[in-house]
């Protein structure tokens, strides 16, 4: 791709939803003032996929970005509070672990945490973990605060994904964010450069851009109908295919963590809404039929059912470029990751942030597109790896699907950061990873992996001296807890 010697005036996304709204949101404000126009096409028919959603932490970012109030945010979009994620039947039938936000302990020393705590389990230590994560307690208790005295509560949240883009529309369009109703019939590309022109709208009027945002979902109306880019999937290591998504009654105060639990062909998730709550069973379709998937959902909600099944089909992976000529993907058109760990709105986020720090000016260039696309790419099978390994670490062998599953392997990427831990306690990632020490710690003894050694600074403690700062960190995480007020109080006073 040579560079396109046009300036970029005119952004035109193509498709609603949370990737279209956060797209138009995040430009909108980026660009208030300039004599930039932003349209956005979106058809009330066609819908979207969102039934709910679970985050993780950088969404924080994103809204202090749009300068958007936390109280509002929570109360536009029946959010909640998210302080981890619990894993139920990873392991085998009663098996069960916590995946907080948050940190383990403190780093000592230079070193994190973690490895101190490998030397007190090696000397026969109470192997919980949680009495030295705040995240961890104030989910078993049902607690929430922002901050403590001592320093901020490390959370994500639910919310309903239909209110939240209806809440950046209004964001958007009071920006100057033009919204137009209507299909798509028909995408013009420049016969020189392949570079998209225009979209043609199923009633005869024809949109005309510089640059455009594919955020059409699965479909990738843009990206790979017009621009035919390709799809890299994954779907030897990751098999879920399909889910069936169902709102519900909640029962009783929404708790503060989002629950996963495995099932017998997949894993079915509950995310506490104020007003509800969200079910799905992701699910492999070649090892369960879509009517039983939906069944077995029905049957496990927590309260009676608010609306028919919506259904999914789609495969793990990601377009090979994410920016390709003059168009960029977000969403589910850029590539999708099933929501074990609630990364699909987060990877929105971060194509956004990438797509605004590289937005072209005069020129579309194709060095700046490499750039982007590699880094995009890089993020995505980074957190490929990390949704692998609690498939590939499973203790599972009870069902054909759980069977397949072990005998899939894993990247060599995963394998080789997995056996450094086991033989070394040492977790191998790269500043910006989204998921760090804590996760992956976290994630990996929880599926069983256990190290066989430890970081040697931690040899430099005294076993008294170890056992008194084990006791000081506990001690003040649970002096954090009892600051602490219930969750449904925090909601409440939101007003």
């Amino acid at each position: 791709m040579s560079a396109r010697q046009r300036p970029v005036r005119r952004i035109v996304i193509v498709g609603g939803g949370s990737a279209g709204w956060m797209t138009a949101a995040a430009l909108g404000r980026a660009l208030s003032g300039q004599s930039h126009a932003i349209t956005l096409v979106e058809s009330e028919a066609i819908g979207t996929i969102g039934v709910g959603e679970a985050t993780v932490p950088p969404i924080h970012e994103f809204n202090r970005y749009l300068k958007i109030d936390q109280a509002e945010f929570l109360r536009a979009t029946h959010g909640t509070i998210k302080l981890g994620i619990q894993f139920d039947g990873w392991g085998g039938e009663g098996h069960h672990y916590f995946h907080p936000f948050g940190y383990f302990g403190i780093e000592m020393a230079g070193i994190h945490f973690h490895h101190y705590w490998l030397r007190h389990l090696a000397a026969g230590g109470d192997p919980d973990q949680a009495p030295y994560n705040l995240e961890t307690m104030a989910a078993r208790a049902g607690r929430f605060a922002p901050a403590t005295r001592h320093g901020p509560v490390h959370h994500a949240v639910h919310f309903d994904a239909a209110a939240y883009a209806r809440f950046l529309r209004t964001y958007a369009e009071d920006r100057g964010v033009v919204r137009i109703e209507g299909k798509v019939a028909d995408v013009s590309l420049d016969p020189e450069d392949g570079f998209i022109t225009a979209i043609e709208m199923d009633d005869g009027r024809t949109i005309e851009g510089d640059l455009f945002v594919d955020c059409s979902g699965f479909r990738g109306l843009l990206i790979e109908g017009a621009l035919q880019t390709g799809y890299a999937e994954w779907s030897r290591w990751l098999p879920c295919d399909s889910a069936v998504a169902m709102p519900s009654e909640g029962e009783g105060d929404p708790a503060p963590f989002t629950r996963s639990t495995a099932r017998e062909a997949g894993w079915q998730w509950r995310i506490p809404l104020q007003h509800r709550d969200g079910n799905g069973y992701v699910y492999s379709s070649a090892h369960l039929g879509h009517d039983e998937a939906e069944t077995l959902l029905r049957a496990r909600l927590p309260g009676p059912a608010l609306a028919d099944a919506n259904r999914l089909r789609f495969t793990a992976g990601h377009r090979k470029e994410i920016w390709n000529r003059n168009c960029v993907a977000i969403g589910l058109a850029g590539g999708f990751l099933e929501p074990l760990e609630s990364t699909s709105i987060h990877l929105i986020q971060t194509t956004i942030i990438r797509l605004l720090s590289l937005l072209p000016r005069d020129a579309i260039d194709p060095r700046v597109v490499a750039r982007f696309n590699r880094d995009a790419l890089h993020e995505y099978r980074t957190i490929r790896d990390f949704v692998i390994a609690h498939y590939a670490l499973a203790n599972r062998n009870d069902t054909p699907f759980w069977r397949d599953v072990a005998a899939a392997g894993m990247p060599d990427t995963l394998a080789e950061r997995i056996e450094a831990f086991r033989a070394t306690g040492n977790i191998l990632f790269e500043p910006g990873d989204l998921f760090g020490p804590t996760n992956w710690h976290a994630v990996l003894t929880g599926q069983g992996v256990r190290p066989q050694s430890w970081h040697p600074i931690a040899d430099g403690l005294s076993a008294d001296e170890l056992a008194s700062r084990l006791g000081a960190l506990r001690g003040r995480v649970a002096e954090q807890l009892a600051e602490l007020p219930p969750h449904i109080a925090f909601l409440r006073g939101l007003g």
